[in-house]
């Protein structure tokens, strides 16, 4: 048997394990916490929330010149004032329903008896509608004597009468009358003690509270933690403000229709539709279960729930299309992963209130992640940005040698800029990070192969893409290439290279093999010269690409070079001057009548002008676009564009 070897963990991942561990713990903790200490951690958090709907009011105050301490305690008194007009106005319009029930019964059997008919009979119409006669029969039964006594029942004994026996209770004394109508009220008086000490606490100490929270945070870099607090308590703030203001006008809209309808209980509904507005994508939809269930129950016919479901249908996409976008915004920050998710956490945890606030606790939480780095994926997992960066996805999708997905991506950025600045600013930053990943041996020669494969099918379903800017801006890539090149010296003093008329540069550039874009040492670099030569033949330049092996002394003077009149070398990564030195000498060797250019697309080259000082080629790039200028301007004639190494800043202001 042979013994199996255990690779010791280094230190590194004991101290991972350790952070994942200890993390997972604390957020049992936090969880459980939160679970258990539900009474006490719900007041505490509409308290909160209610702070940051209040500070606007509060603020307005204090310019009229009101004392902080007036305006904070007249401001939340006035809004509990309304919430408890609004709690009122709900147990009226609960009452008056409950005792209007029982007429909706026939009604109901009515309708269930005309559906049946049309259907043709249904057993479970016909079991609805025995439900409702056996409830129907409930609610009008008497109520019932007491039961007898146990001791009694069972088999009558013959000839003897049982007893009947009744219980009677004290009657109960006056503090005891008073005890059983505080004792429902108590918890809810508490609790709402409870949010009205802290919404008074948290508005008028904020600066305190503000100072701590920096302090805690860390007072070392005070212009960072006040700039997200700031942004945080204003970003709420107006967040749930606006909310507030635009659910208040659904419900108002909602139940005004719902009046003029003839649903019964319309405040109930209205006041019950804000309420719910404030849980998405299901909120509306729960809020108008109610008022049409009650259609179908008061209306004979089928005109009031036709009516109540046009107005939901009607008032929703309104509010959540139109107002709500122009109000604050087309979204909340959350992505709608995130809403469900959070939704679903919270009304585990604290019940039909948690659904009411989990959207405005989970923004709570993306703002948080988004201004404190410890916390930072919070915003990774809920909000709405994306989690990569478009040179990730891009050289994500590469690596899964899928480039379908890309094209997609690329053709949206497409319609704003051009194909140019699509590889520079996205696919050359993608084969960046594959570079990285290159210099630190965690790509492979089969996954380098896999990549290369992936941008030559990428680029050939980008064939049919032209460079030029999208329609409404008025400059295109070859009015700037002219503009650039004029402003370059015409002369050279490299006397081998010589200075080429401009009809005969013209009529170099004509062939199909114009332009020989060659790859400098890796499949990355020749990833990056598969793009170039599509952005020559974008502005109909013929090339062709080679790869890293062709500068190899064996296979350059096997290299085809007919027609070829500018020979491009790509690096993604950063070279060494030697080797670029070299493979322009061997270049120079094979092609003598050819301009030689060096694009280098690394980010962040510290030794650029030593690169170009050394290499003796006679054009030097930092940009796809940028060669992509100078070949269009070479293939336009323009006199003078092979300069001399001595112009390193060739279409610099490009």
């Amino acid at each position: 048997m042979i013994p199996t070897v255990i690779k010791p963990q280094s230190p590194d991942d004991v101290s991972a394990m350790v952070v994942t561990v200890g993390a997972a713990i604390l957020s049992i903790i936090i969880v459980s916490a939160l679970y258990l200490g539900r009474e006490i951690f719900v007041p505490v958090a509409l308290a909160i929330l209610l702070s940051f709907v209040l500070a606007a009011p509060v603020r307005l105050m204090q310019r009229l010149h009101a004392p902080r301490a007036l305006a904070v305690v007249g401001v939340v008194l006035f809004a509990f004032a309304i919430i408890f007009a609004l709690g009122s106005v709900i147990a009226t319009q609960l009452n008056g329903l409950a005792g209007d029930l029982p007429k909706y019964q026939v009604t109901i059997l009515s309708k269930i008896q005309s559906v049946r008919g049309v259907a043709g009979g249904s057993s479970t119409l016909e079991r609805a509608a025995g439900m409702l006669q056996d409830l129907g029969k409930e609610l009008d039964k008497p109520k019932s004597v007491a039961p007898a006594n146990p001791l009694t029942s069972g088999t009558p004994t013959p000839g003897v009468k049982p007893v009947p026996v009744e219980v009677l209770q004290p009657d109960p004394g006056a503090l005891e009358s008073l005890r059983s109508l505080i004792a429902p009220l108590v918890s809810p008086l508490a609790t709402t003690g409870i949010i009205v000490i802290f919404v008074i606490f948290i508005l008028i100490q904020r600066e305190d509270l503000r100072n701590r929270l920096i302090r805690l945070a860390g007072s070392h870099d005070l212009q960072r933690t006040t700039a997200a607090l700031d942004d945080a308590a204003a970003r709420l703030s107006r967040l749930f403000l606006n909310q507030l203001m635009l659910n208040t006008g659904f419900g108002v809209l909602i139940g005004t229709g719902l009046w003029l309808i003839g649903i019964p209980s319309a405040a109930l509904w209205g006041i019950l539709a804000a309420v719910l507005r404030f849980v998405p994508y299901i909120g509306s939809i729960i809020a108008a279960a109610f008022p049409l269930a009650l259609a179908v129950a008061v209306d004979p016919g089928w005109w009031m729930l036709a009516w109540t479901a046009a107005l939901f249908f009607v008032i929703e996409p309104l509010v959540g299309q139109v107002v709500e976008p122009l109000l604050y915004g087309r979204t909340t920050g959350l992505s709608p992963v995130a809403v469900v998710v959070s939704a679903t956490f919270w009304t585990a945890l604290w019940g039909p209130i948690g659904l009411v606030l989990a959207t405005p606790l989970t923004v709570c939480l993306v703002v948080l992640g988004r201004h404190v780095e410890r916390l930072s994926f919070l915003d990774v997992m809920f909000g709405d940005r994306p989690a990569l960066s478009p040179p990730e996805i891009f050289y994500q999708r590469m690596l899964a040698g899928d480039p379908t997905e890309a094209a997609e991506k690329a053709e949206q950025f497409l319609k704003e800029r051009s194909l140019a600045a699509y590889y520079d600013e996205v696919a050359i930053k993608g084969m960046q990070l594959a570079q990285s990943d290159l210099d630190r041996a965690a790509l492979d020669q089969t996954r380098l192969v896999r990549i290369r494969d992936t941008v030559v099918e990428f680029v050939e379903d980008l064939s049919d893409q032209e460079d030029g800017r999208p329609a409404g801006n008025e400059r295109t890539l070859d009015a700037e290439a002219v503009d650039a090149v004029e402003a370059v010296a015409p002369a050279t003093d490299r006397p081998d290279i010589p200075v080429l008329d401009a009809a005969v540069l013209a009529e170099r550039f004509r062939g199909e093999n114009a332009v020989l874009c060659i790859g400098g040492r890796t499949k990355l670099d020749e990833a990056g010269a598969i793009m170039l030569a599509q952005l020559c033949r974008a502005h109909g330049v013929g090339s062709r690409v080679e790869g890293p092996e062709a500068l190899s002394t064996a296979n350059i003077f096997r290299l085809e070079t007919s027609g070829v009149a500018l020979v491009c070398l790509s690096y993604i990564g950063i070279t060494s001057p030697a080797h670029l030195r070299y493979a322009v000498r061997r270049l120079r060797r094979k092609l003598p009548q050819a301009a030689i250019m060096v694009g280098c697309w690394a980010e962040g080259v510290v030794n650029i002008d030593e690169l170009r000082e050394t290499a003796k080629a006679d054009l030097f790039a930092t940009s796809l676009r940028e060669a992509a200028q100078i070949v269009v301007a070479m293939a336009q004639g323009q006199e003078g564009t092979a300069p001399s190494a001595a112009e390193p800043g060739l279409l610099a202001r490009a």
